[in-house]
């Protein structure tokens, strides 16, 4: 195998990386477009959506194993393919 394409399998290109100037920048920009009052809201606001997506992925999961209970555990498929 040629050099150079031994050389692109082994490194790693971090050009799309943040890096802590670019963090910086977002940050500011940030303050700036929403205010410093605004952020802690916002932040508590994600925080909240989050907690309620993950509440609902358990609730489904939940009920899809309800539901695989009420066939004698068997998914769909298997359930199908005796019929």
């Amino acid at each position: 195998m040629p050099k150079h394409l031994k050389k692109g399998l082994t490194q790693r290109s971090d050009s799309m990386a943040l890096g802590s100037t670019e963090i910086v920048i977002l940050v500011v920009f940030g303050i700036f477009l929403f205010g410093a009052n605004k952020i802690p809201q916002l932040a508590r606001g994600v925080g909240r959506a989050k907690g309620e997506f993950h509440m609902g992925m358990k609730e489904a999961s939940e009920m899809s194993a309800i539901e695989d209970m009420d066939r004698g555990g068997m998914t769909d498929e298997v359930s199908s393919e005796q019929e």
